[in-house]
């Protein structure tokens, strides 16, 4: 009778559902992470919001919100792009020049504050409300300095009211009232008083061809028309947020599930070993049992892919709701679940069952019909000479990539860093049967000293290695991932509060002063964009940044290691020590910089310090933000002593620093997550993977039993083996960890991992509990039956 392989697959899939259950799980969730992050990488890539402000505009030339500059070398060379921390604006010239193309309606918006310390109000100039669709309930349009409309309810025609604007606070006569909020002022004098009146948000056209408008242009700035024209800053971070989480964050979940899914398929492959055996004794061609194996991944794969992107849409809707409650993501924007991410995830799983059946069944496949119930009956002890090349070319990788992060600083550090715990991971995962006879070797001493039990759990560890090391990897994964992401932000928020903590010397700090403030240091809080990294890798990254007004040395001690911040004046400038070390600069060398409006700057250093997590990575002068801020105005005020009378509220430094903490709350949060969701996929992993074992081996543990052993001595060897599981997979997981962050932490805060002991606990104890679970509630169920039933 013929072999027919369809039917044996078939038959093995019906008769033998646990081997296949926990193959099925493992590819249920690696489809759900893959579709997950696909969906987020989508609705990031189509996230838009319909035109708010600019509506009714036909025609909008505004600057281009993005910076570009060229990567690489030679033919390697590529264009690279990041946003510009805040609004870009064109050049008032434009204005003139686009003037006789139709009518040109200049648009600049800027915070202006109310008598009482009120909240910031949108300001314009009245010509806006020609694409706005303002309307007067009352009085005039404003056409002289020192008029203004107000929005409905805040005063009446002919009042005098004080506003605090970014050029100090003015007298001016309300002369009408329009519908809903905001303020308005004459074009002239909006530009005047906006702080930078040399620039425009945008110029607006009426009755104008665009094709002639970018002729007039000529590269200078966008012209924008139809779903363009929805300028939004909030969006353009969605974008890059989402598609950060999908593509970045993706990729590594996805490698990591893909790993982790294969080595479960080949270790249900690997059970089955002495199955192909017997059919390669009575004659299987090895192209037969190939098919067999590509034949189960058919029959398993699509199910799960099909399954898989259910919870894979709802961990996506609940992710993306999550960032849209926190204000990561305006409210317009919506998730986009197509069927190209969800096809694809299930493509990547039918590739993984595949390919990890086929390297899984080559050598029961290969070897002669003779010899292979032979090979069957014991495990093979000799090392693979594919994966063990492999693996050991991942440990020196690994090992190389930890000296170089250990050795650089900044980004340099970093980039070096994420590649230790991939290259670590990849080569205990090739290594596992080397690495796991060490452990058992190991940490079987202490369990030869736990009698009978413990004895035989060191000497099964030690006599069957790979199934060892199918049942650490997946500990190993989730000990390493979770521990780096978490403990990177706990190391990185416990130097911030220290440097906040330590250098921050002001009694006293009043948030949102008024523009003419007197009495301490004005500090602007914002961002800029500093040339990170030498040669190629040369590139433009986001720094924290401040402008300080005054002496600033009286109330913040940044740390200067080298130079002096006695020397800061307009066109010099202060850094962090991460970012001269990453730039390879010193004092008295030029760092390149982008302001916050994208204008460039080359200011020369003049001190480095070792402060910036705390209180800015960037220093210089608050002239020369002038104009390239959206708010045009100081954000804090520091003092010494008595705080002036009629500054407003002041708040403690403690009290500062804690409102500080607060605003970091979102990244903390994410990072939980992306721990969560990669450290939650390897637990379950892991659980399976040990389910699977131990239901694999139940003739072992009932042929134990018929020898004489009680079901009490039964459960606690297999007890000892779960811990000694646990234990190798913390300790590799930990050291994997400590080998990825000591380098990190060291060139993002200057000092080593900050780890919490009880946080750290519980991951070492979820990780044991989890091991012990997972081995001993199927064991008790493989041990109901009667032993004269085994």
């Amino acid at each position: 009778m013929p072999l027919r392989p369809n039917g044996l697959a078939r038959a093995a899939v019906r008769f033998r559902p646990a081997a296949f259950a926990g193959t099925f799980v493992a590819l249920l969730m690696t489809v759900a992470i893959v579709s997950a992050c696909g969906i987020l990488l989508e609705s990031g890539a189509r996230a838009s919001l319909p035109p708010t402000r600019y509506a009714q505009a036909p025609v909008v030339v505004a600057a281009d919100q993005q910076i570009h500059w060229q990567a690489g070398s030679g033919e390697g060379a590529y264009e690279e792009a990041v946003r510009v921390p805040e609004r870009a604006r064109v050049d008032a010239a434009l204005l003139e020049r686009l003037a006789p193309l139709g009518r040109a309606v200049p648009d600049v918006v800027f915070p202006v504050r109310g008598e009482g310390g009120s909240g910031p109000v949108e300001a314009s100039g009245w010509g806006a409300a020609a694409f706005t669709g303002t309307a007067l309930a009352g009085g005039r349009a404003p056409g002289a300095p020192g008029e203004v409309v107000l929005g409905a309810g805040a005063g009446a025609a002919g009042e005098r009211i004080t506003l605090d604007t970014p050029v100090g606070k003015r007298e001016f006569r309300v002369v009408g009232r329009a519908g809903g909020t905001g303020v308005w002022f004459s074009d002239a004098e909006a530009r005047a008083l906006s702080g930078h009146p040399g620039a425009l948000d945008a110029v607006v056209l009426f009755d104008a061809d665009p094709d002639r408008v970018r002729a007039a242009v000529d590269g200078r700035a966008q012209v924008l028309t139809g779903a363009a024209r929805a300028v939004d800053p909030q969006l353009a971070g969605a974008k890059d947020l989402l598609t950060g989480l999908g593509g970045s964050f993706g990729g590594i979940a996805a490698l990591v599930a893909v790993f982790t899914a294969a080595g479960t398929v080949a270790l249900s492959v690997g059970q089955r070993s002495r199955e192909f055996a017997l059919l390669r004794a009575v004659g299987a061609t090895p192209r037969q049992i190939r098919r067999i194996v590509a034949t189960e991944a058919l029959l398993v794969a699509p199910a799960a892919g099909v399954l898989g992107c259910v919870p894979g849409i709802g961990l996506a809707v609940w992710w993306f709701g999550q960032l849209q409650a926190k204000g990561a993501i305006p409210a317009g924007v919506e998730l986009a679940v197509s069927w190209i991410p969800l096809v694809c995830a299930a493509g990547v799983g039918l590739v993984t069952a595949l390919l990890a059946g086929w390297a899984a069944a080559r050598r029961p496949a290969r070897i002669r019909p003779g010899q292979a119930l032979a090979a069957a009956a014991v495990e093979r002890l000799r090392p693979g000479w594919i994966r063990t090349p492999l693996g050991i070319a991942a440990l020196a990788g690994g090992a190389a990539c930890a000296g170089l992060a250990a050795t650089s600083g900044g980004d340099d550090a970093a980039n070096a860093a994420l590649g230790v715990v991939m290259l670590f991971m990849l080569a205990v995962a090739l290594l596992g049967p080397l690495i796991a006879r060490a452990c058992a070797g190991v940490l079987g001493l202490p369990l030869r000293a736990a009698g009978a039990s413990g004895s035989l759990a060191a000497a099964n560890s030690r006599a069957h290695a790979r199934r060892l090391a199918s049942a650490i990897t997946p500990i190993v994964l989730a000990m390493a991932f979770s521990s780096v992401l978490v403990f990177l932000h706990t190391s990185e928020e416990e130097a911030t509060r220290q440097q906040q903590a330590v250098g921050l010397l002001a009694d006293h700090v009043i948030t949102d002063p008024p523009a003419d403030a007197r009495g301490g240091v004005a500090i602007t809080r914002t961002s800029v964009l500093a040339m990170f990294g030498t040669g190629p890798e040369r590139r433009f990254q986001s720094a924290s940044a401040q402008g300080v007004a005054g002496d600033v040395t009286t109330v913040q001690d940044l740390g200067v290691r080298e130079g002096s911040l006695g020397t800061l004046r307009p066109g010099t400038v202060a850094v962090d020590r991460a970012l001269a070390e990453s730039a390879r600069l010193g004092v008295g060398d030029r760092v390149e910089l982008r302001l916050p409006d994208g204008v460039p700057a080359d200011p020369e250093i003049v001190a480095v310090y070792t402060r910036g997590l705390g209180l800015g990575q960037v220093t210089l002068p608050a002239s020369d933000l002038t104009g390239h801020t959206t708010a045009g105005r100081a954000t804090e005020l520091l003092v010494r002593g008595p705080v002036p009378a009629g500054l407003g509220p002041a708040v403690s430094p403690s009290e500062w620093t804690t409102a500080q903490s607060t605003e970091r709350e979102v990244s903390a949060w994410a990072n939980a997550v992306m721990a969560a969701v990669l450290g939650g996929f390897a637990a379950v992993a892991a659980a399976n993977t040990l389910v699977m074992t131990v239901l694999d081996r139940r003739r072992e543990l009932r042929m134990l039993r018929l020898v004489g052993s009680t079901r009490r001595q039964v459960l606690r060897m297999l007890r000892w083996e779960a811990l000694l599981i646990g234990g190798a997979g913390v300790t590799l997981g930990t050291a994997i960890a400590l080998a990825t962050l000591y380098p990190l932490t060291k060139a993002v805060t200057g000092a080593p991992p900050h780890v919490p002991p009880v946080l750290y606990a519980s991951f070492a104890a979820a990780a044991l509990a989890l091991g012990l679970t997972a081995t001993l509630l199927p064991a008790h169920w493989s041990l109901r039956r009667r032993t004269g039933g085994a």
